[in-house]
Parts: structure tokens; C-alpha cells; sequence
């Protein structure tokens, strides 16, 4: 994510030379390469010039403190900038309504299906609500059975009627079911149009006009950049919505969408899809995504996703083995499941204040533990619990039986005791860490 804007980003405060003020002379060259910076990530000129010119404006003169130098002042003024341009502050999705509605528009092919499934998800689980799936596309047989099998995956429920061909009654159907059953949210997923098709969206219109919703949100694939903003604004000047839903940001190195709606639109950017998986959907923070996009990390968020996976009480247990130096491979194993339940592995890292750089040219690929779990499943409960019997024999053993060599057997061991160690002292830092890393592999 922003991985190409990080990178020219970084190159151009390092042309940032010189103490005391920044002055219009050694801003110059900085500006004018943070502006390439923003229109190669397919930002809209004048975005990119209003941007710059309001970097330049709030920068010069400033005195710069000996413990800072100008190019470190100029990231955290850029930062401020890049979190204005997003939107300042994150905007909450409105589920006041009995019951809330939340109707999903967008183009064919943003994801909208997939995402009403998400979101449905992200309602169960992090707001505790009941929701209700309504499959108003009427003109994909297709998506009514994907909301199906999603909404089957995250157990709820899908309301559908593939005799009724009109989206509106099968939503006003769908309103009474809910309210009828307890559904505290209704989530409408609806078909894929074009804003230059006109019967379409008088129909999209229509429907809003009859739910009369607590939010409509459009859906846009933020890969296609400046296409996504110019949609963006079609859209609501027809719909006039309460919030952007950007899908496949994991998949975005630019980042030209998430810098431009806000400033085009006016409206603000609620979720992001950061991933295929129903639990790969993002609250949108404009600061956080500014740290991530100057590589400085988002602990915030990593630790949010933390702690939905770690129990106290568990982790209590974990710090006293840890310190009577008792961490052994079952821990070891049921850490690595639930770091695995936080999300992609080089998107984590990503969150590490300076890991973004680091990580660049690493792979981590989804299923980079595969290998490590066969291994660890295929030693004993003897083994897995006193990692230092674990002799030349045994290991050989222990590779045949995962399907890995020795020398896989061996790497893994030699990890585990240094993480071990790592993990007993509290110490390490980024080096440490990519090691670690790298050795996971």
C-alpha cells in the first residue's frame, strides 16, 4: 500500500539540505519533487499544487530546533498536510436507525458484493449488531448467490427473492423482515452501473429515495486512481452519500484515490478493503494512513488488531513462561495461528514505525507459516514441550515427516531459540525483528 509514494516521498526530503529556516531557495527542489511524487501516484494537478503551495506556505520562515533538522520539520508538516487532504479525522458509519440502513452503490466490478459481506461482518463482530444481507442485484444471478455463500461463511443472514425483479420492493421486503426479526442493521448490496446510464441510476435513486438510508456508501476500486475520483463525483451528484468505500488497497502501490476523494468529493473515505478475506475490511483513519504513507508505521492499529486476538488472561500465562524461560513450540505454534488471524503478514510489518522501507523486498506470502506448522506438527508432545532434546535423529525424523528437509528442520530450531531469547529479553529492535522474520520464511 503507497509503497511507490513512500519511497519518492523519503528521496525528496532528503534533497532538504541546510539548518536555521527553511527558506523559499532550499524548499525549492523539495517541493517541486514532492509534487512529481503526487501526480505519479495519479493525484489530480491541482490537488497536487494545492498541496505543495500549502506545504510552502506554512513551512517557510519556520524556525527549525537544533534537535531537528529541516527535512525532519518538513515531514511533519507534510504529514499534517497529507492528513487534512484525507479527510483530518475519521468518520464513524451512522447505525442510528431502528433499523439502520446502509445502502451500497458503486460501479460494476468495485467489489460491492464482497464488501456488504464485510461490512456485515465488521457489524457483527466489532459492533455487536445483528445485520441482515439484502441481495438486490437483480440483474446477476451470480451475486445474489456469492452474498448467499458469504453471508453462510459469517453466519447471517441473506435475505433474497429471485422472483421480484424490482430492487426497491425487494428492499422494502427485506426492511420489514428485519424489523420483524430483530435485525438492528440492513445492509443492501445492489447491482453494478454506470453513472452515464441513466436508467440505472434513476433506479439507484429510486431506492434510496424509498429506504430513506442512514448512510449510502459507493463502493470504488482504488487502483483505477484518478477514474475512481471522477466516478466518485458523478456518483454523488447524483446520490449525494455520506461516505467512499475503497476496495482493494492492498493492491494500490499509488494511492492517487485515497489522496484525491476527499478534496473532490467532499465526502469522507469510511472503510477500506485491504484484502479477498471477509475480515480484511479497515476503518479509515486519515492519520494513520498519513504515518504509513512517510513510513511511520501505525501502532495504533497494530495494536487494535492485537488485542482483538489475544486474551488477557492468555497472555498473562505467556509473559510468566516467557520469564521462567518455559516458551516452548505449543506456544510457539498458538502464537504464530493468532498472529496469522491479524491479517497479511507484510502489511503488519508495514505497521512498525521504519518496517515499510525494510520490508520492501521481503516475501512474505500468505501462507508463509505453512511450512513452520508442518514441522512443529510433526514432532511429539515431548518434543514440542522440551525443544532441547530435540537431537540429530530426531530431527530427521521430524523432517521426513513434514515434508521438509533437515536443514528447514534445523533453521526453525535455531529461530525458535533465538526468538526464544529475543522474546526473555525485550530487546532487539528493527534488526532483530527482519531477522526474525526473514528466518520465518
Amino acid at each position: 500500500m503507497f509503497e511507490s509514494l513512500t519511497e519518492r516521498f523519503e528521496k525528496s526530503f532528503k534533497l532538504l539540505k541546510g539548518q536555521g529556516y527553511i527558506t523559499e531557495v532550499n524548499i525549492a527542489e523539495t517541493l517541486k519533487d514532492v509534487r512529481r511524487a503526487l501526480l505519479d501516484a495519479d493525484v489530480n494537478y491541482k490537488i497536487a499544487k494545492s498541496f505543495t503551495d500549502s506545504v510552502k506556505e506554512k513551512a517557510l520562515g519556520r524556525d527549525v530546533l537544533t534537535a531537528v533538522s529541516p527535512g525532519q520539520l518538513m515531514v511533519k508538516i507534510v504529514h499534517e498536510e497529507l492528513t487534512e487532504l484525507m479527510g483530518s479525522e475519521n468518520e464513524e458509519i451512522n447505525l442510528k436507525g431502528n433499523p439502520a440502513i446502509i445502502l451500497v452503490a458503486g460501479l460494476q466490478g468495485s467489489g460491492k458484493t464482497t464488501f456488504s459481506a464485510k461490512l456485515a461482518n465488521f457489524l457483527k463482530n466489532k459492533k455487536n449488531k445483528k445485520a441482515l444481507l439484502v441481495a438486490g442485484d437483480v440483474y446477476r444471478p451470480a451475486a445474489i448467490d456469492q452474498l448467499n455463500v458469504l453471508g453462510e461463511q459469517i453466519d447471517v443472514e441473506v435475505y433474497s427473492d429471485k422472483e421480484t425483479k424490482k430492487p426497491v420492493d425487494i428492499a422494502k421486503k427485506a426492511v420489514k423482515h428485519a424489523r420483524e426479526m430483530g435485525h438492528e442493521v440492513v445492509v443492501v448490496d445492489t447491482a453494478g452501473r454506470l453513472a452515464i446510464d441513466q436508467e440505472m441510476m434513476d433506479e439507484i435513486s429510486a431506492l434510496k429515495k424509498a429506504l430513506n438510508p442512514q448512510e449510502t456508501l459507493f463502493v470504488v476500486d482504488a487502483m483505477t486512481g484518478q477514474d475512481a475520483v471522477k466516478t466518485a463525483k458523478a456518483f454523488n451528484d447524483r446520490l449525494d452519500y455520506e461516505g467512499v468505500v475503497l476496495t482493494k488497497m492492498d493492491g494500490d502501490t499509488r494511492g492517487g484515490a485515497a489522496l484525491s476523494i476527499k478534496s473532490v468529493v467532499n465526502k469522507p473515505i469510511k472503510f477500506v478493503g485491504v484484502g479477498e478475506k471477509v475480515d480484511a475490511l479497515d476503518v479509515f483513519h486519515p492519520e494513520r494512513m498519513a504515518n504509513r504513507i512517510l513510513d511511520m508505521g501505525d501502532i495504533v492499529s497494530l495494536v487494535e488488531k492485537a488485542q482483538e486476538q489475544f486474551d488477557e488472561e492468555e497472555a498473562r500465562s505467556m509473559q510468566k513462561k516467557i520469564a521462567k524461560d518455559q516458551f516452548n513450540f505449543n506456544d510457539f505454534l498458538k502464537q504464530l495461528q493468532q498472529i496469522k488471524k491479524m491479517g497479511n503478514m507484510k502489511d503488519l510489518a508495514g505497521m512498525i514505525p521504519g518496517m515499510g522501507k525494510a520490508m520492501k523486498n521481503v516475501d512474505l506470502e500468505e501462507d508463509s507459516f505453512k511450512g513452520i506448522e508442518a514441522i512443529i506438527h510433526s514432532m511429539t508432545a515431548k518434543e514440542r514441550e522440551n525443544p532441547q532434546i530435540i537431537d540429530g535423529s530426531r530431527r530427521k525424523r521430524i523432517a521426513k515427516g513434514s515434508g521438509t528437509s533437515i536443514t528447514e528442520v534445523n533453521r526453525l530450531i535455531k529461530q525458535f531459540s533465538e526468538t526464544r531469547k529475543m522474546m526473555k529479553s525485550l530487546k532487539g529492535g528493527k534488526s532483530k525483528m527482519m531477522n526474525m522474520m526473514k528466518g520465518l520464511r
